[in-house]
């Protein structure tokens, strides 16, 4: 389904990423795992259309997607729930969930706006509520929500569980998993990594830029190294 090879991205003349390749698969949870500063949100703008990559590819189903503005590669079937929420402030719930739906011109944006809710319980009863207002979690549920609402063929789900309690840890990873069970394929960026490894299906571990792991995400969970370095265990 998504294609990365060879993707090298500058800021200015710092080398953000360099070579990256990783791909996901059709029905796939895939894991982009690192230190702060690897390159693993770079690697999500990239393939957005936030950031132009210097070289390399981007290929979602066979179509190349570098150099497509961010709205048309939306369109394509590529939605962002970018790190940090970033919610429409002072729009109310159910506005911030029908932005995620401005490209859209079918007539399934309520039936969509109900699976959402389905999916996220809180957010029925806070519907009118402004955004500002909403606890940390609910920010994050109403995030992952309107990526939904652009009925995306593929999420890209940045920290999802960046500065959650642990239930709420919990209860968003379970949703996550509940999206895929429902088709759609996720290339999932976390620092959680003990986490993220139980629902993804394979792994990707970027340093510096680069790929320096790759396999199934029972390989890397049982990795020596990743357990050290991830998953707070010692040798």
């Amino acid at each position: 389904m998504l294609e990365i090879q060879d993707l090298h991205v500058y800021y200015g003349e710092i080398h953000a990423l360099k070579g990256a390749s990783l791909t996901v698969g059709a029905g796939e949870i895939v894991a982009l795992l690192g230190p702060n500063g690897a390159g693993k949100t770079t690697t999500l703008k990239t393939i957005s259309g936030l950031l132009p990559p210097r070289s390399g590819t981007v290929v979602l189903d066979g179509r190349s997607v570098v150099g497509v503005p961010p709205h048309e590669i939306v369109q394509r079937g590529i939605a962002h729930a970018p790190e940090g929420r970033r919610v429409f402030n002072r729009l109310s719930v159910a506005e911030n969930l029908e932005m995620g739906a401005y490209v859209r011109t079918d007539g399934a944006i309520d039936e969509d706006m109900e699976r959402v809710f389905t999916l996220f319980p809180r957010l029925r009863e806070r519907r009118s509520q402004v955004a500002g207002t909403l606890s940390g979690g609910e920010q994050q549920m109403l995030a992952i929500g309107r990526a939904l609402m652009a009925r995306p063929r593929l999420l890209l789900l940045d920290e999802p569980s960046m500065g959650l309690a642990p239930v709420l840890v919990e209860q968003i990873f379970e949703t996550i998993q509940d999206i895929n069970r429902q088709g759609t394929p996720i290339l999932l960026v976390e620092q959680n990594a003990a986490m993220a490894l139980t629902i993804a299906r394979r792994a990707y571990v970027l340093e510096t830029g680069s790929v320096v792991l790759e396999g199934s995400a029972r390989e890397l969970a049982d990795n020596v190294e990743i357990r050290r370095a991830y998953l707070g265990e010692g040798a």
